[in-house]
Order: C-alpha cells, then sequence, then structure tokens
C-alpha cells in the first residue's frame, strides 16, 4: 500500500510513501540519456530523456518505483491488487509490460499531454520481469505541473482519469476514491460551529475539532481522504526548506507505522521509505523508516549524456544530532 501526491509552492514537488512488509534493496537510480532501454515488444530506446528516481536494479535494469525526467514529468506505480489487469500482446498497440510503463512514458515524454496519445494505443502485458519476481499489480500517477492523471488497466481496458486532487493511494478504484470525498464536504480546519444542536450549550474544548470526522485509519481510502485533507490545506512557503519540509509532513500525515498494519502472511506493511523530488530542478529527496534525515540527489550534478546507469544506495542508518 502507498500514497503519492504533487504539490506546487514556486516549485514543483512529486512524491511518495513507498508501504511496504519488505525492503527490496531499492537504491536511488540515475538513468541518463544514453542508457539503451531494451523494451519486450517495443524494440530498443537508445536515448531518451534522463530521469532519477527510486528503484530496484536487476539485470543491469532500472526497476523504478517513482521516477521523474529531466523535463519535469513524474510517475509512481502503487499497488492495486484485484483490480489490476494485464493482457495477452495484442496486434496494432504499443505493447508495454508494467515494469517497463516509467521509461517508456518518461523517456520520451516532458508533459502528461505529450503522454496521452501514446496511453491513447497502449496495451499493458501480462508478462513478469522473471520467472522469480511476480508482476506486481498496479495503477499509475503521472503529473506534470499543470496537470495530474491516474491510469489504470483495469478490466474494462486501460483507464486514464484526470487526478483534480492530485493523490493517489490504493484500492478501489480512482473514480470511488474520488467520488468518497464527497463524505467529507463538512469537515474543515477552522473552529466547529454548533450545527448539531443550537439549543444546547454545546462548546469547544479545542483546536482541530472542525476536522472531526476526517478518518485516521490506515486504509487506503482513509489514507486518501487524509492525504487529500491535509495537502489542500497545507500552508507553506516558497522557499526549498520550506517545501520540501512541509511535503514530508504532509507524507508523515499518511505514513505507516511497523505493527499497525498486518499482513496476511502475519508480517507488518509500513513505510520503508518517502521521497519528494522538485521536478523543475531535478533534485530527488527521500527518507527511510529508520532514518529521519533527508538525503537527497541532484540528477543535474551527473553525466546525463553518459550511457551506464548511476545509482545511490539508501541512507538507513540512524543518525542523531547529538548537540552537548
Amino acid at each position: 500500500m502507498c500514497t503519492a501526491i504533487d504539490f506546487t509552492t514556486r516549485d514543483h514537488y512529486f512524491g511518495r510513501n513507498l508501504d511496504l512488509h519488505a525492503d527490496y534493496g531499492e537504491a536511488v537510480v540515475v538513468t541518463p540519456r544514453r542508457y539503451p532501454f531494451a523494451f519486450r515488444r517495443m524494440g530498443e530506446m537508445k536515448t531518451h530523456h534522463a530521469m532519477i528516481g527510486m528503484a530496484l536494479v536487476a539485470r543491469d535494469y532500472p526497476l523504478y518505483f517513482d521516477a521523474t525526467n529531466e523535463r519535469g514529468l513524474s510517475m509512481a506505480g502503487l499497488n492495486f491488487p484485484g483490480n489490476a489487469v494485464y493482457r495477452p500482446e495484442e496486434p496494432g498497440k504499443d505493447n508495454v509490460t508494467p515494469f517497463e510503463l516509467i521509461p517508456w512514458l518518461l523517456g520520451q515524454c516532458a508533459t502528461v499531454a505529450e503522454a496521452r496519445p501514446l496511453l491513447a494505443r497502449m496495451n499493458l502485458l501480462n508478462e513478469p520481469f522473471s520467472e522469480e519476481m511476480g508482476l506486481s499489480p498496479l495503477h499509475f500517477i503521472l503529473c506534470d505541473r499543470r496537470e495530474c492523471v491516474v491510469i489504470e488497466p483495469v478490466s474494462e481496458g486501460l483507464r486514464v482519469y484526470e487526478n483534480p486532487a492530485g493523490v493517489l493511494t490504493n484500492n478501489p478504484p480512482f473514480p470511488f476514491q474520488l467520488f468518497s470525498l464527497n463524505n467529507y464536504m463538512n469537515v474543515t480546519r477552522e473552529l466547529p460551529v454548533n450545527r448539531f444542536a443550537p439549543a444546547l450549550p454545546l462548546e469547544r474544548y479545542c483546536l482541530g475539532m472542525g476536522a472531526l470526522g476526517l478518518p485516521g485509519d490506515p486504509s487506503s481510502m482513509s489514507r486518501f481522504a487524509r492525504a487529500v485533507f491535509t495537502k489542500q490545506n497545507a500552508v507553506c512557503g516558497e522557499t526549498e526548506a520550506e517545501s520540501v519540509s512541509q511535503f514530508f509532513h504532509i507524507l508523515d500525515a499518511v505514513a505507516q507505522q511497523r505493527g499497525v498494519t498486518a499482513a496476511e502472511d502475519g508480517d507488518y506493511e509500513y513505510t520503508l521509505y518517502s521521497s519528494c523530488v522538485n521536478t523543475d530542478r531535478g533534485v530527488y529527496y527521500y527518507k527511510t523508516y529508520d532514518s529521519a534525515q533527508i538525503c537527497c540527489v541532484d540528477l543535474h550534478k551527473e553525466d546525463l549524456d553518459a550511457g551506464k546507469l548511476i545509482s545511490y544506495p539508501q541512507l538507513r542508518a540512524w543518525n542523531v544530532c547529538e548537540q552537548n
């Protein structure tokens, strides 16, 4: 389970919480322009936009959880179990596997508008990366500074939805998530007014009571509502420090703690890492469950015309600033 958001102050930001029960050795990976992508059905992409994001590198291939390209287009895949439907190869379509979709779109497109024609002829293949690595059921969020969409491979076909909230979690499908916000129209950051029984002497006894009814559990629909509320009401300055700090605070509002969410196998799902990329500057920030220190990798400090992947393992060690 995961949560992804986009956020704009002076610059545009995109990022996510990755909520799983175990890590896969993911790292911050820069894919330069000349790293060749060999697609299963679509041939080789020898040159493309450079990109940065969190990925598992397997067989020298970056399996991105989330990424942003040098033009500012960003994308993340989120778990979508029970609803994601992948299909056999279809003649006349762009047959791309789910694990290839992020580099396929970010490699060619600078904006969501440029991605739309590619999505119109897209067929997501029912083909895993390898026998050892099963095919993850995913849906995707795709954003630039101007617009945000959700891409869902469902039984009716590949659906692309406008996302005015700029937030995505997991199940149910996105239209139901967006509709569920109607349940919270009366939730407010302001001090509440007694509409329940005006004849009774009801009093506010603390701040925050206007948000009574906002869900606090870790389910995907509740995280969606809480992330939208937090993002829409966030007050933030325009400096990089203020923007990045506020972005992580929004993600913290829907982060999962180890032990709170039990999985069917008896393990526990928790927020392995949180990310925030300044899409205008190409700076990728992240923090991990065991290290609250924010680390960053700057896309533009790398040789973007190189032909090999550039990888920075996550810094996960507990780190405390001792002041005395």
